[in-house]
């Protein structure tokens, strides 16, 4: 399996807490967030990953170069941002296979088996498949609107909720799914994919009760620093 990891966020609501680095650089118990995720992917049997980066982009790559342990790292570098949808797009490209996983690089998202994430999204014949994580009492977040079959009907804006399910921030799609010309080169993953197009397309939840972090505010990058472990 092989994972695209959005790696060029600017970090500017961690500036408080770390120096100014990419968010995914972050540094957690002496080493990068990053570090976190690759791990994880090992233990997952991800083999290849491709690194979308921007800002400060040389930080990655000096301190990663072109492998960490069993995994192949490549980088799609952004000359000047192409938000999120962007990115994506971009370093769809480099990727082999015709499915590819997809993690935000300042989110840990423990989603237990993501060879049977991509057998549901197999087997939902689906476009996307977004790995929903059940909250609590949050207003953070904005919440997935799902039908019984999990296929997602829609995405309610960020409010307090007593109860529901969440983006989780990592995702399986299909690598051509961007690849239409008419879909610009820059533009907003979020906004003018995934809100602009559940409706027309086939998005379903994958519903997984592990571990989540957002390291984007420094309340959580601190509680990160605290329950995250190598």
């Amino acid at each position: 399996m092989e994972a695209v990891i959005l790696a060029g966020g600017f970090g500017t609501r961690l500036r408080e807490a770390v120096a100014d680095v990419p968010k995914p650089m972050a540094p957690i118990r002496g080493v990068p967030f990053l570090t976190y995720l690759f791990e994880y992917l090992i233990r997952n049997h991800v083999s290849r990953v491709v690194l979308c980066t921007g800002y400060k982009h040389e930080a990655i790559s000096a301190y990663f170069k072109d492998s960490y342990k069993s995994l192949a790292l490549h980088y799609s570098i952004e000359e000047e941002p192409l938000g999120t949808g962007g990115a994506i797009k971009k370093g769809l490209t480099e990727i082999h296979g015709d499915q590819v996983l997809i993690l935000n690089g300042d989110t840990y998202f423990e989603v237990k088996d993501l060879h049977g994430m991509l057998s549901f999204h197999q087997d939902n014949k689906a476009s996307l498949t977004i790995a929903a994580k059940q909250m609590c009492d949050f207003d953070r977040y904005g919440t997935l609107l799902l039908s019984e079959d999990n296929r997602i009907e829609g995405f309610k804006e960020k409010q307090h909720m007593q109860r529901g399910y969440i983006n989780g921030g990592v995702y399986i799609i299909n690598k051509n799914e961007l690849a239409d010309v008419s879909i610009p080169e820059r533009f907003s993953f979020e906004t003018d994919y995934l809100q602009a197009c559940y409706n027309k397309k086939r998005f379903v939840a994958y519903k997984s009760e592990g571990y989540f972090i957002d390291i984007g505010i420094p309340s959580d990058y601190y509680r990160a620093e605290k329950e995250l472990v190598l």
